[in-house]
């Protein structure tokens, strides 16, 4: 999936890709990290705080679009059939997902949800989210924004850990 993903975006700036990655709802930085480390990190060698900087930069690209403008745009589609039953799937997911600890610790729960660093936990899902359980715009965007920086440093330190227990379990010299 990594390599179809960098096809599509072939002759785009490496750093433009990442963040790009990053942003993706699929891959959000939890997979634009794997990525540089491995598939990329064949054309560009770069360190491990550029990657960690790009990712997370990447990732907080959609969250004021998605805060500011998920309810009008939901709310006006919700009109037609299929973007009702899209978003009211959409929304019972989210609510399961993130439910008991945002509604209990509001800001610092949805924190601590986007910190996590495991599918559908990243800042998209943080966001409707926040848009659902009415979190203010103004603490939601430092709460995601926080917690994908501790999500992109846990997904950093695990992919560093893995890839120097590869190296020592090879023998690279």
């Amino acid at each position: 999936m990594g390599e179809t993903l960098l096809n599509w975006l072939a002759g785009i700036p490496g750093e433009v890709q990442m963040m790009a990655l990053s942003a993706f709802p699929l891959t959000e930085l939890r997979g634009s990290i794997p990525l540089a480390w491995t598939v990329m990190s064949s054309e560009w060698a770069w360190p491990w705080w550029k990657i960690y900087l790009l990712a997370v930069a990447g990732n907080l690209l959609p969250v004021p679009f998605l805060l500011w403008f998920l309810e009008p745009v939901s709310r006006f589609l919700m009109r037609w059939k299929v973007f009702n039953w899209f978003f009211n799937k959409l929304f019972e997911k989210a609510r399961k997902r993130a439910g008991k600890n945002i509604e209990k610790y509001e800001a610092l729960g949805l924190t601590l949800f986007v910190a996590i660093p495991l599918p559908v936990t990243g800042a998209w899902t943080g966001s409707v989210a926040a848009f659902l359980f009415g979190i203010p715009k103004k603490l939601a965007f430092p709460a995601i924004a926080l917690g994908v920086a501790i999500a992109g440093a846990l997904v950093t330190l695990i992919m560093s850990g893995t890839l120097a227990g590869i190296g020592f379990l090879v023998g690279s010299d």
